[in-house]
């Protein structure tokens, strides 16, 4: 296998991954009333603890030296709870009010906050295709949350909001680290920020408080959200990065809320309209609007 190809394949693997982690959590609140809360802590905690003992094994100078930096451990501990903790937590509270392929797409709004704060801090207008990508994320938001009759809301007020709030999390949680994942390196960053925003969240909640029943089928559950979700998906996904590079890997990722949807479909009956399709496609069009490069890659 080609080192493109194999690429090509980590990249879409780990996005469909995510996109299957989506569906188990839309599964585990419809058919067990999982706490969103208990959900994040114990995904968090599980890929943070298995992360953590890797990069102590193949990158311990990393492991150790970060600490050594106070200003970067104070990063890390930011990354961890605004960044790692509100945009998992987002997200899964999103499913929980709405289904897995909703919540997945008004995630990926995120871009677009991205590219409007930057717009911010330059002190720039928008270029014409980041301007159509906004005029289009706006248009899909409508169309999902009303099918483009605004006397009527079709999603749930809870549902839009923590859908919105999971497209600023995932602006913070991309900004946030910009500054030491280059020192130290990405696994390293989430293994600990994982850790910590777990651990922070459980001690918050008092997890060993929340009353759970799980059978065999809600544990698999779980762990489809936390291990083949999270660990092996976001491996994967660097392994693809590392292969063809961030954009390619970013436009082949996209491919995320569109297994999340048809999971939602074929496995936990959820159902879409027309618009709520288009609203989709609105949405997704911007993220090829915004990592697309100006030469045509």
């Amino acid at each position: 296998m080609s080192r493109s190809l194999r690429g090509a394949v980590c990249t879409m693997t780990g996005a469909v991954l995510w996109g299957f982690s989506g569906a188990c959590g839309q599964y585990l609140f419809t058919n067990y009333q999982v706490d969103p809360s208990w959900l994040t802590s114990v995904r968090m905690m599980t890929a943070g603890i298995i992360l953590t003992l890797f990069i102590f094994v193949k990158q311990r100078e990393h492991a150790l030296g970060i600490w050594h930096n106070r200003r970067d451990a104070i990063q890390v501990v930011i990354f961890a709870i605004f960044g790692l903790l509100f945009c998992q937590y987002a997200y899964l509270t999103a499913i929980s009010y709405s289904n897995a392929g909703t919540a997945t797409v008004l995630q990926y709004l995120g871009p677009v906050l991205i590219m409007v704060t930057v717009c911010l801090r330059m002190r720039r207008l928008p270029t014409g295709r980041e301007a159509a990508a906004v005029i289009l994320a706006v248009l899909g938001t409508f169309l999902l949350a009303t099918h483009g009759n605004l006397s009527t809301m079709v999603l749930t007020e809870k549902g839009l909001f923590w859908g919105l709030i999971s497209a600023v999390s995932l602006a913070c949680y991309t900004l946030l680290p910009a500054g030491i994942i280059p020192r130290w390196g990405s696994m390293v960053v989430t293994g600990y920020g994982m850790l910590i925003g777990g651990t922070v969240l459980a001690c918050a909640i008092r997890i060993w408080q929340i009353p759970v029943s799980l059978d065999a089928g809600g544990w698999l559950a779980v762990g489809g959200v936390a291990i083949a979700g999270t660990l092996v998906a976001y491996t994967l996904y660097l392994q693809g990065v590392g292969d063809i590079g961030p954009v390619k890997a970013s436009m082949l990722a996209s491919i995320e809320p569109v297994s999340a949807t048809l999971l939602a479909v074929f496995w936990l009956g959820s159902s879409f309209e027309m618009m709520d399709l288009a609203g989709f496609v609105c949405i997704m069009a911007t993220v090829f609007l915004l990592v697309r490069k100006r030469n045509g890659e």
